[in-house]
């Protein structure tokens, strides 16, 4: 009977050294990281393909003259591919993947054109699928021994993305589902094995989960769709397919528009008959929901930009209806209108209603977007530097649509809406005139800027004593809250004005920026006269004197010696003495009798 040892495969110690260098002399191609980092710094973090397109090209360039592997000259193209047997350098690798990655930015670009030019949609379908020609044959020279296995499996996962984009601009569903499975499949093993880099492969994953569930509702799993809605919330979950989640979420409100066939305002219901009408409300509906899940500002705009784009032909359709209203008519003309509106009049002040209202919210994100820019310095992350005359646009906006509101019809003879309109109107002048006070502070015209600010307090006192009776309204409440940080803002700044009004009196140039090392060494008190930032004083550990205070010489107490006696001359008192000795003389026995008989003593 053979032995254990007999039966195993015999491995010469030459043969396991042959090994042990191949491993070592194995490729590693990071190809996830190489391209993200390519895309961040050359174009797609501001979306632009076109110049990510042409840095491919450079970089197909340098690397083909590095290698002196350039097809042809100047007069002649001469086609030379990379195979198996070329590859005694890394380099060549990259030659199909940044080809590959310049096919797929062309045909991004390609379909972002196709709207206005459908002619480019063909071509954009011959660059992906040029792609995929390029990420197969990256997946091929990668299968080779002298590749590890890391490069492996991820450049199986490359082209399984790149296959299933392609599937999924040709509306081959299945196919589409089956490939960014793949490719997850593989992305997600990857981020558990590299413990480094997860963050990586875990944001792939998250890329392609809207995809998947997108191609997952067309092949017939409609729950879905609320899946789809939640990541289109998120900003930059959805990517390319945005505007196909757009369409498809229309499409699910037009089926469920069926069941609207009435809605319900300020106590009287009207028939909702037409189908853009009823969407809008429908949209309505889901904006909240939606509005409420979503963290991200961006997202939040996005959306109420969709709604407010499906407001315009609801609107619009209404006018057409009511063309031939002569109340209608005389309210566009600015008269006023008596008596009860019809159905589709009050239907479509109902709309405008919800279109200013939805308004009004999308400009208060924006606002408070641009606040928290503001307040970090006016710039963040390289975005365009937000001035106070940015904010002072959208307040004026804000103010607008609630003026707009106090003026449709049905509403105008509400005199409590009326009353909290104009109060919500003197708050958001608190802010405008704050924030003009900040451009002119920016100009350094003092007077200018302490006058607004003392009008920004008086609006901003006035609107929290008007709106108190109105708090049960959790955007009244808001707004009451905003208005008593903007009075601490406003206090302030005026400090801050009226510091560098000083300064400027004193003939020196007003100094704000933060003070030198050597300065800040010293304690509050020993630099009274420099003004500066410093950031320590707000600490805990505020330097502001020196304890114990350090000794200081100071005069002793004088001594004063009587040495002027032997030099003064002394006047002559000797009569005075021998009247003296004569009065003492006379006292005696016979004084003494002298008294009794009453003689003087």
């Amino acid at each position: 009977m053979a032995t254990d040892s007999q039966c195993a495969p015999q491995h010469s110690p030459d043969a396991i050294e042959n090994e042990q260098d191949k491993l070592k002399d194995a490729f590693t191609l990071k190809i996830l990281l190489v391209i993200r980092d390519a895309q961040q710094q050359h174009g797609l973090r501001h979306g632009d393909h076109q110049r990510y397109r042409g840095y491919c090209s450079r970089r197909l360039r340098r690397i083909r003259k590095s290698l002196h592997f350039t097809c042809g000259n100047q007069k002649k193209f001469v086609r030379r591919e990379v195979s198996a047997e070329l590859l005694k350098d890394l380099r060549y690798l990259y030659l199909p993947l940044f080809c590959a990655e310049r096919a797929w930015a062309n045909a991004v670009q390609l379909g972002q054109e196709a709207n206005s030019e459908a002619r480019k949609r063909f071509h954009q379908m011959r660059r992906l699928k040029k792609a995929v020609a390029y990420a197969q044959q990256l997946n091929t020279l990668c299968q080779s021994d002298r590749c590890d296995a890391r490069t492996k499996i991820e450049s199986q996962a490359y082209l399984a993305s790149m296959s299933g984009l392609l599937c999924f601009e040709l509306h081959k569903w299945k196919e589409s589902h089956d490939y960014y499975s793949q490719a997850k499949l593989i992305y997600e093993r990857l981020a558990g094995a590299v413990a480094d880099e997860a963050a990586i492969y875990h944001a792939r994953c998250e890329e392609l989960a809207p995809s998947l569930r997108y191609c997952a509702y067309k092949i017939g799993d409609h729950t879905a769709i609320e899946d789809l809605k939640r990541m289109r919330n998120k900003s930059g979950a959805v990517g390319e397919i945005a505007d196909g989640l757009d369409a498809l979420i229309n499409q699910t409100r037009e089926r469920l528009s069926v069941t609207l066939s009435e809605v319900t305002w300020r106590g009287r219901t009207v028939p909702v008959k037409n189908e853009k009408v009823r969407l809008f409300l429908l949209g309505v509906g889901d904006l909240e929901k939606e509005v409420q899940q979503s963290t991200d500002p961006n997202a939040k705009v996005s959306q109420y930009e969709s709604l407010l784009q499906s407001s315009i032909d609801a609107l619009q359709a209404l006018r057409d209806e009511l063309n031939a209203d002569p109340e209608f008519k005389a309210q566009q003309r600015g008269q006023k209108v008596e008596g009860q509106l019809s159905n589709t009049h009050y239907l479509y002040a109902y709309a405008s209603y919800l279109r200013l209202t939805k308004t009004l919210e999308r400009n208060l994100v924006l606002i408070e977007t641009l606040q928290a820019r503001f307040s970090k310095g006016g710039q963040d992350d390289g975005q365009k530097v937000v001035k106070p005359q940015d904010l002072v646009r959208l307040y004026d906006s804000v103010i607008q649509n609630l003026n707009d509101m106090a003026a449709l019809p049905g509403l105008d003879e509400d005199d409590r809406f009326l009353k909290e309109v104009n109060n919500r109107v003197i708050g958001y002048r608190a802010f405008r005139c704050f924030y003009i006070g900040q451009a002119y502070s920016y100009l350094k015209k003092w007077k200018e800027t302490v006058a607004l600010y003392d009008r920004a307090r008086t609006y901003a006192q006035q609107g929290m004593k008007e709106l108190r009776p109105f708090v049960g309204d959790a955007t009244v409440k808001a707004q009451i809250t905003s208005l008593e940080a903007l009075l601490t803002k406003i206090n302030e700044s005026k400090f801050s004005v009226q510091a560098s009004t000083v300064l400027e009196a004193d003939g020196g140039p007003v100094r704000t920026g933060p003070l030198s090392e050597e300065a800040r060494t010293k304690p509050l008190l020993e630099r009274l006269d420099l003004f500066g930032e410093d950031a320590s004083l707000l600490g805990k550990n505020p330097s502001l004197v020196t304890l114990p205070p350090s000794l200081e010489p100071i005069p002793c107490k004088p001594l004063f010696f009587d040495l002027a006696d032997g030099h003064i001359q002394l006047p002559d008192l000797s009569d005075k003495v021998e009247q003296k000795k004569a009065a003492q003389a006379g006292t005696g026995l016979t004084g003494m009798l002298r008294s009794w008989w009453g003689g003087k003593k």
